[in-house]
């Protein structure tokens, strides 16, 4: 059944995270709908499969290559790590998305990049235009970044108040972005000042230098 005027317009407000789809429905029918879904359910699909991939990629290469087993790792134990990381990947996800059922997906979405800008920005924006940046600091930064972040979603009025039903929220913002973001800066730039290295500041010239002209010196 379509839905017209003002009925259409609280309906698809109040849906959310369906509001694409219903407001298809109410231009073009039943084709437009069937149109607009089954893009968002391929949209849907290759977002996850492409994040599932680079996560495991993530765990198996970076971190238990790198960092657990100090670069020794042969394909067949990388493999399985891997094949393991995905599962692990897509159980959490799965338990997430029950916990988070009826939130909004543009929000949610929102609160994803505040993780990640929380724990990536602060590090990247400093090692290009700081030569004092520091290993230590760049770690430093990273962690508080993503801890602080998840902390802060914990919370917020999302989990406080829509999902546990609390009367009021510990943290007051919906995303921590506003919060998490100058932090990871502030302590970044705190442990680099504290526990300086020589050899940073004679790399950031060549960092530079591959930075604007791509040379791949270093």
């Amino acid at each position: 059944m379509v839905l017209v005027g003002q009925d259409a317009i609280k309906q698809i407000d109040k849906g959310g995270n369906m509001a694409a789809p219903m407001l298809a429905e109410v231009l073009g029918g039943d084709a437009f709908l069937g149109f607009i879904a089954a893009v968002s359910f391929a949209t849907i699909l290759a977002v996850v499969a492409g994040l599932t991939l680079s996560g495991a990629a993530a765990l198996s290469h970076d971190l238990w290559v790198n960092v657990v087993r100090g670069g020794e790792a042969d394909e067949s134990e990388q493999l399985k790590v891997a094949r393991g990381a995905t599962m692990l990947l897509g159980i959490l996800a799965i338990v997430l998305g029950i916990l988070f059922k009826g939130q909004n997906v543009a929000y949610m979405v929102g609160l994803a990049f505040a993780i990640a800008a929380s724990a990536n920005f602060p590090a990247l924006l400093l090692s290009m235009v700081w030569r004092r940046f520091t290993t230590k600091g760049a770690v430093a930064s990273m962690v508080v970044g993503t801890i602080s972040a998840l902390v802060l979603i914990y919370l917020s009025p999302t989990i406080q108040v829509d999902i546990l039903n609390n009367a009021a929220p510990i943290f007051p913002l919906k995303n921590p972005g506003l919060a998490t973001i100058p932090l990871s800066f502030i302590v970044g730039i705190a442990v680099s000042l504290l526990s300086p290295e020589r050899l940073a500041v004679e790399k950031f010239a060549l960092v530079e230098d591959r930075i604007h002209m791509g040379s791949e010196t270093l």
